[in-house]
């Protein structure tokens, strides 16, 4: 009897909790619901913002939230269609077609399963807070930039319907947060433009929505080295930027939930939403960092059954409603757009305040990333020169950090020289010149206790002051030494033909 009661409460334990408990269930549903209906503008947008037709948007949301809610390690984390992956496809769209997208998509998230598998979910902790600072100021100043073209040109009503969104989205979550702002200003628009019979440019003039469930295929394109080597940099930025965001987001959820998360298997479920995403005609996404805000901290949800069914609820609304959502004024949505760039901008980051107590260094990081990617226009790129630099500030900081000290013995026989620091290849190329080879007595003592030695770099240095001793007829005693500095100083000591 009690065996079968443990395996009752074991039952109950592997069960998820929704299916245990209706007020759980209840959050859930209408945290999906919530979530599908504030994905809809942004899918359309996003789309617009690649250059693809809004069904493109709109299956990849789908297909990527359906598909992550069952792969994915982060429970109640939405992944849909991003501004962030739209303008890495964006050049490849416009240039090439729909067809060449679909291609970079699938390449790309068989790109993020193979970076999984190697460990790409643990290098997160070496991007520094910095570089995540410019990412995200150099994507709201991209999606800002975007909205521009949909301003020039226009009829002069696109203006006053532009500031009654913004007045909308601005004012209304002041007064209550039970509807996304940014769709009662779409609903609103939308109901006056027709309700006038007002001529502006709307979402059915930016391309057919769907009708009809999306339908799995291969891309039209010529499977060649060619087609390859095209698509292959836009594949690596799909998988880099949505990696990066989507850590990224995880780790905001883990800090909100208090629980932790499996980010491996994030990323390779990242990987596989993108491919299931490609093969059913999507634009790839990654994770969404506002729609998952609105889903755990404004409405609760704690579990993939709300991701799900944020996904499933997209897809039912746009083919039930879609000649409804044809009818959509840009302005509403350029006014969403606008919106979610300036929410995105750290304006903390770049506050006098801030960069007066900033270090230089920290601030060079933040706008070489944000530089290179309005440059480049790919966040991938802008990450990794944003890395890169902030190791160049790091090594040069660090490279000043180590001290030597000396003391002469009281019979003036034995100088004993002190080394305090870190010591690599770039603190150690001033250490040869901290030693007096001539005006020392004939035994050199030189203490490493306070030292560490991480390279062949520092070795070598190592050796170069033992080797201008000795061609002084002085010998040098080497002391202090910690366990992981000696096996490399005994590996390599006296193998790498130093000659000084």
């Amino acid at each position: 009897m009690s065996s079968l009661l443990s395996a009752a409460r074991r039952s109950r334990l592997s069960r998820p909790s929704w299916l245990s408990s209706p007020k759980v269930f209840r959050t859930e549903v209408l945290a999906g619901l919530v979530v599908a209906l504030a994905l809809i503008p942004e899918a359309i947008s996003f789309s617009i913002l690649a250059g693809v037709d809004p069904r493109v948007g709109l299956f990849a949301s789908f297909t990527m939230a359906v598909t992550i809610a069952i792969c994915g390690g982060r429970p109640a984390m939405i992944s849909a269609a991003t501004g962030a992956i739209a303008l890495v496809v964006a050049p490849l769209a416009k240039e090439h077609g729909l067809d060449h997208l679909i291609a970079a998509v699938v390449l790309g998230g068989l790109f993020q399963i193979v970076l999984a598998a190697l460990g790409v979910a643990r290098l997160m902790r070496f991007i520094p807070r910095s570089v995540m600072v410019g990412f995200v100021n150099a994507l709201a100043i991209l999606i800002f930039a975007a909205q521009i073209p949909h301003l020039l040109g226009v009829p002069w009503l696109v203006y006053p319907l532009v500031a009654v969104a913004l007045a909308i989205m601005v004012g209304l979550p002041r007064l209550t947060r039970a509807v996304p702002a940014p769709l009662v200003a779409i609903v609103l628009l939308t109901v006056a433009t027709v309700a006038a019979g007002l001529t502006v440019p709307t979402v059915g003039d930016e391309g057919a929505l769907p009708d009809s469930l999306p339908t799995l295929g291969l891309p039209q394109i010529p499977w060649t080295l060619d087609t390859l080597a095209l698509i292959a940099p836009y594949a690596l930025g799909i998988a880099l930027v949505g990696l990066l965001e989507s850590l990224m987001t995880a780790k905001l959820v883990d800090d909100i939930t208090g629980t932790p998360s499996d980010k491996t298997r994030e990323s390779w479920g990242q990987g596989v939403a993108n491919v299931v995403t490609g093969f059913f005609g999507g634009m790839g996404g990654c994770a969404m960092i506002g729609q998952t805000m609105i889903n755990v901290k404004a409405s609760g949800a704690r579990t993939r059954l709300s991701t799900f069914l944020a996904g499933v609820f997209l897809l039912v609304l746009v083919v039930a409603l879609g000649d409804v959502v044809a009818l959509i004024p840009m302005a509403a949505l350029v006014a969403v757009m606008v919106v979610v760039a300036v929410s995105t901008f750290d304006w903390h980051s770049v506050a006098p305040a801030t960069l007066r107590r900033m270090p230089y260094g920290e601030t060079t990081v933040m706008v070489a990333t944000v530089v290179t990617t309005l440059v480049t226009h790919n966040l991938a790129i802008g990450v990794l020169v944003g890395v890169l630099t902030a190791m160049v500030v790091f090594a040069r900081r660090v490279a000043h950090l180590v001290q030597v000290t000396s003391v002469l013995d009281p019979e003036g026989r034995t100088r004993i020289y002190s080394v305090h620091g870190e010591l690599f290849f770039a603190s150690s190329n001033d250490l040869v010149h901290q030693f007096d080879y001539t005006g020392d007595p004939e035994h050199v003592v030189v203490d490493m206790t306070h030292a560490h030695v991480w390279d062949a770099s520092s070795v070598a240095a190592l050796d170069a002051v033992t080797t201008r001793y000795a061609a002084r007829g002085k010998t040098v005693e080497i002391i202090g030494l910690n366990p992981s500095s000696a096996r490399i100083h005994d590996a390599l000591a006296g193998q790498l033909g130093v000659g000084h």
